[in-house]
């Protein structure tokens, strides 16, 4: 009896196993229609406050939904010409700024042969190519240009979800048919994946709008260009702000010296330790963190399933895969494993509870 037992457990994780594989295969071969819905889901999720504020305040929801999508998309386009000039100008100067970065590097080698240290720039230039991090920006941010060529098909997504958000959190209730066991979990997860996209939202464009003048400021080029990957790349903790430095970093080393270099990385590193380890934390709980780990893996994954879409949305991805599992009690334990602290996951259990404290 025993046996039987256990080989009905067994053949229930096989077939689990081949349903989810069966499910990653249906949604990367339909990832040309699925990534513009889930670029939709996640800006109507960011709007959904400010339409609510506005309904508060008795302005009409048809109009408020027309007003804000009208300012995104003005603001859209306007930022689309700008950045997309800058990638064009960036594209075109991309060989000689490795043919600079190379000659740097020779310079690099003759330094470390003066400490006895003795490397080729050929052997160097085979562990470390330079243009491989300037061309990355370039072709990370045409894969998402290439997604927002569904602009119209995103932002008409987004103007229906918005309209049907208002009752979104009945229809789960209802779907699930039992309130008295999911009502307070099911509101619980709305409320934290709410909070966690507009509060990363704000903190992404204070780090872009800070960086962006910074380089201004110091006097790199395509400063605008470099501002908006450090917000996108800014959903990606730990290694996102490291991987938006390089380019810009690498850039301020070629145009204008060392010196300059320096100032870039001193910038990003000062930028995202503020944001990252004091402005967020004191918004969003220190309870949302994930593991470095799990970040990368991640990436990974998301990045091979959705493409550069995925890839910038992984963390949020998978942080509504973790609250998802702090709001049901048999996937508390996964939502543990996967979290940054095991001491700050057992002084705070429930992410949605601390959002909801530090509002008070």
């Amino acid at each position: 009896m025993g046996q039987f037992k256990d080989q009905g457990v067994a053949f229930k994780g096989f077939a689990i196993c081949a349903f989810v594989v069966v499910i990653l295969a249906g949604i990367k071969t339909a990832s040309p229609i699925v990534v513009p819905f889930v670029l939709s889901v996640f800006i109507a999720v960011i709007c959904n406050p400010m339409i609510s504020w506005l309904t508060r305040h008795k302005v009409p929801r048809g109009l408020a939904v027309l007003v804000l999508m009208l300012f995104i998309v003005l603001m859209g386009l306007w930022l689309a010409s700008i950045v997309g000039t800058s990638i064009n100008e960036f594209s075109k100067q991309l060989p000689f700024y490795q043919d600079q970065l190379t000659a740097q590097f020779s310079w690099i080698v003759d330094e470390l042969r003066a400490l006895n240290i003795q490397i080729s720039k050929e052997q160097l230039l085979a562990y470390f190519d330079p243009g491989i991090a300037l061309s990355m920006t370039t072709n990370m941010l045409s894969g998402v240009g290439s997604v927002m060529a569904n602009l119209f098909l995103i932002i008409l997504t987004v103007v229906f979800l918005l309209f049907e958000s208002n009752g979104f959190s009945r229809k789960m209730h209802v779907a699930l048919d039992d309130p008295g066991m999911r009502l307070q979990q099911i509101d619980r997860f709305l409320h934290s994946v709410n909070q966690y996209m507009v509060i990363k939202t704000l903190v992404s464009l204070g780090t872009g709008f800070i960086v962006g003048l910074g380089l201004y400021i110091i006097g790199v080029d395509y400063a605008l260009l470099w501002g908006v990957i450090a917000f996108l790349f800014n959903y990606i903790p730990n290694i996102g702000s490291i991987i938006a430095a390089i380019p810009a970093v690498l850039l301020a080393f070629v145009q204008i010296g060392p010196g300059a270099a320096s100032a870039v990385a001193l910038l990003y590193l000062s930028t995202n330790a503020i944001m990252g380890n004091v402005v967020e934390p004191r918004y969003m709980g220190r309870g949302l963190g994930l593991s470095t780990l799990v970040v990368f893996l991640s990436l990974i994954f998301w990045g091979w399933l959705l493409g550069s879409v995925g890839m910038l949305l992984s963390v949020p991805l998978t942080m509504i895969v973790k609250i998802a599992l702090e709001s049901s009690q048999g996937g508390r334990w996964l939502a543990v494993l996967v979290g940054d602290d095991i001491a700050e996951e057992q002084d705070e259990p429930q992410t949605c509870l601390h959002i909801e404290e530090n509002e008070k």
